[in-house]
Protein backbone atom coordinates (compact mmCIF):
# COMPACT_ATOMS: atom_id res chain seq x y z
CA UNK A 1 0.00 0.00 0.00
CA UNK A 2 1.07 3.67 -0.93
CA UNK A 3 2.78 5.13 2.37
CA UNK A 4 0.58 8.44 1.77
CA UNK A 5 -2.30 6.30 1.95
CA UNK A 6 -1.51 4.54 5.14
CA UNK A 7 -0.45 7.98 6.61
CA UNK A 8 -3.64 9.11 5.68
CA UNK A 9 -5.89 6.07 6.79
CA UNK A 10 -3.86 6.05 10.32
CA UNK A 11 -4.90 10.15 10.83
CA UNK A 12 -8.58 8.84 9.94
CA UNK A 13 -8.51 6.54 13.31
CA UNK A 14 -7.40 9.63 15.56
CA UNK A 15 -10.49 12.06 13.86
CA UNK A 16 -13.44 12.81 15.29
CA UNK A 17 -16.80 11.46 13.95
CA UNK A 18 -17.45 15.14 12.35
CA UNK A 19 -14.20 15.10 10.84
CA UNK A 20 -14.79 11.93 9.31
CA UNK A 21 -18.52 12.53 8.32
CA UNK A 22 -16.89 15.34 6.23
CA UNK A 23 -13.84 12.97 4.49
CA UNK A 24 -17.16 10.68 3.88
CA UNK A 25 -19.33 13.41 1.83
CA UNK A 26 -15.92 14.08 0.02
CA UNK A 27 -14.63 10.46 -1.03
CA UNK A 28 -18.66 9.56 -1.60
CA UNK A 29 -20.39 12.32 -2.76
CA UNK A 30 -23.43 11.89 0.05
CA UNK A 31 -23.82 12.26 3.70
CA UNK A 32 -23.09 8.89 5.78
CA UNK A 33 -26.55 8.14 7.57
CA UNK A 34 -23.94 7.07 10.50
CA UNK A 35 -22.47 8.17 13.35
CA UNK A 36 -20.55 5.63 14.31
CA UNK A 37 -16.64 5.79 14.49
CA UNK A 38 -15.75 2.20 13.50
CA UNK A 39 -18.22 1.86 10.54
CA UNK A 40 -17.24 5.68 9.20
CA UNK A 41 -13.25 4.88 9.17
CA UNK A 42 -13.83 1.56 7.65
CA UNK A 43 -15.78 2.82 4.61
CA UNK A 44 -12.87 5.79 4.31
CA UNK A 45 -10.39 3.66 4.53
CA UNK A 46 -11.73 1.14 2.11
CA UNK A 47 -12.62 3.85 -0.67
CA UNK A 48 -8.90 5.51 -0.28
CA UNK A 49 -7.51 2.06 -0.80
CA UNK A 50 -9.57 1.42 -3.61
CA UNK A 51 -8.61 4.88 -4.98
CA UNK A 52 -4.73 4.45 -4.67
CA UNK A 53 -4.72 0.45 -6.22
CA UNK A 54 -7.66 -0.02 -8.06
CA UNK A 55 -11.24 -1.12 -7.41
CA UNK A 56 -12.48 -4.49 -8.60
CA UNK A 57 -11.37 -6.15 -11.91
CA UNK A 58 -14.03 -5.64 -14.37
CA UNK A 59 -14.07 -9.54 -14.07
CA UNK A 60 -15.36 -9.48 -10.52
CA UNK A 61 -17.72 -6.31 -11.12
CA UNK A 62 -19.45 -8.29 -13.91
CA UNK A 63 -19.96 -11.28 -11.55
CA UNK A 64 -21.21 -8.65 -8.84
CA UNK A 65 -23.45 -7.87 -10.91
CA UNK A 66 -24.58 -11.60 -12.12
CA UNK A 67 -25.07 -12.27 -8.36
CA UNK A 68 -27.42 -9.51 -7.32
CA UNK A 69 -29.60 -9.97 -10.95
CA UNK A 70 -29.99 -13.76 -9.54
CA UNK A 71 -30.74 -12.99 -6.13
CA UNK A 72 -33.92 -13.19 -5.27
CA UNK A 73 -34.04 -10.47 -2.54
CA UNK A 74 -37.05 -10.52 -0.30
CA UNK A 75 -37.53 -7.64 2.51
CA UNK A 76 -39.78 -9.55 4.44
CA UNK A 77 -40.31 -13.05 5.12
CA UNK A 78 -42.56 -15.39 3.79
CA UNK A 79 -46.09 -15.38 5.38
CA UNK A 80 -45.88 -18.72 5.91
CA UNK A 81 -42.54 -18.60 7.78
CA UNK A 82 -44.25 -16.34 10.13
CA UNK A 83 -47.24 -18.63 10.45
CA UNK A 84 -44.91 -21.85 11.21
CA UNK A 85 -43.28 -19.78 13.83
CA UNK A 86 -46.08 -18.79 15.90
CA UNK A 87 -47.64 -22.39 15.53
CA UNK A 88 -44.19 -23.80 17.03
CA UNK A 89 -44.30 -21.15 19.74
CA UNK A 90 -47.76 -21.90 20.55
CA UNK A 91 -47.23 -25.82 20.31
CA UNK A 92 -44.10 -25.02 23.13
CA UNK A 93 -45.99 -22.83 25.08
CA UNK A 94 -48.71 -25.27 25.54
CA UNK A 95 -49.16 -26.27 29.47
CA UNK A 96 -47.83 -30.28 29.91
CA UNK A 97 -50.75 -30.84 32.30
CA UNK A 98 -53.55 -30.44 29.32
CA UNK A 99 -54.58 -33.30 27.50
CA UNK A 100 -54.17 -33.71 23.49
CA UNK A 101 -56.95 -31.46 21.43
CA UNK A 102 -60.56 -33.10 21.25
CA UNK A 103 -60.27 -34.35 24.35
CA UNK A 104 -63.51 -34.34 26.61
CA UNK A 105 -63.08 -33.17 30.51
CA UNK A 106 -66.04 -33.79 32.41
CA UNK A 107 -66.66 -32.97 35.93
CA UNK A 108 -69.80 -32.88 37.82
CA UNK A 109 -70.46 -29.28 39.80
CA UNK A 110 -73.54 -29.11 41.98
CA UNK A 111 -75.54 -32.02 40.50
CA UNK A 112 -74.86 -30.98 36.47
CA UNK A 113 -71.95 -32.02 34.62
CA UNK A 114 -69.66 -29.80 33.09
CA UNK A 115 -68.20 -30.82 29.92
CA UNK A 116 -65.15 -29.42 28.19
CA UNK A 117 -63.52 -30.32 24.93
CA UNK A 118 -59.93 -29.58 24.57
CA UNK A 119 -59.18 -27.48 21.31
CA UNK A 120 -56.15 -26.77 19.81
CA UNK A 121 -56.77 -23.23 20.40
CA UNK A 122 -58.75 -22.35 23.27
CA UNK A 123 -61.85 -24.44 25.28
CA UNK A 124 -65.09 -25.26 24.08
CA UNK A 125 -67.91 -25.17 26.73
CA UNK A 126 -71.72 -24.63 26.51
CA UNK A 127 -70.97 -24.19 22.70
CA UNK A 128 -68.83 -21.09 23.38
CA UNK A 129 -65.01 -20.61 23.17
CA UNK A 130 -63.19 -19.63 26.07
CA UNK A 131 -59.25 -18.94 26.41
CA UNK A 132 -58.11 -20.69 29.40
CA UNK A 133 -59.83 -23.29 32.19
CA UNK A 134 -60.37 -21.30 34.99
CA UNK A 135 -62.70 -19.01 32.89
CA UNK A 136 -65.06 -21.82 32.19
CA UNK A 137 -64.69 -22.59 36.09
CA UNK A 138 -65.74 -19.28 36.89
CA UNK A 139 -68.62 -18.77 34.59
CA UNK A 140 -69.59 -22.08 36.29
CA UNK A 141 -69.34 -21.51 39.71
CA UNK A 142 -69.80 -17.97 39.96
CA UNK A 143 -66.41 -17.47 41.32
CA UNK A 144 -62.34 -17.69 40.64
CA UNK A 145 -60.96 -21.02 40.56
CA UNK A 146 -57.99 -22.12 39.01
CA UNK A 147 -59.22 -24.06 36.01
CA UNK A 148 -56.43 -27.03 36.74
CA UNK A 149 -58.01 -27.83 39.84
CA UNK A 150 -61.63 -27.46 39.16
CA UNK A 151 -60.79 -30.16 36.59
CA UNK A 152 -58.62 -32.20 38.38
CA UNK A 153 -55.87 -31.84 36.47
CA UNK A 154 -53.02 -30.43 38.64
CA UNK A 155 -51.18 -33.52 38.38
CA UNK A 156 -48.36 -33.60 35.50
CA UNK A 157 -49.23 -35.90 32.51
CA UNK A 158 -46.84 -38.23 31.74
CA UNK A 159 -47.23 -38.83 28.04
CA UNK A 160 -44.43 -41.52 26.40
Amino acid sequence: MNEEVRKEIEQLRRDKIKALKARYRELFGEESSSSNHAHLFRRIAWRLQALSEGGLSQRARDRAVELATDADLRLRAPRQFWRELDDKARHANRDPRLPVAGTTLERMYQNRAVRVTILAEGFEYDGKIYDSLSSIASSVTGTRWNGFSFFRLNQKVRRG
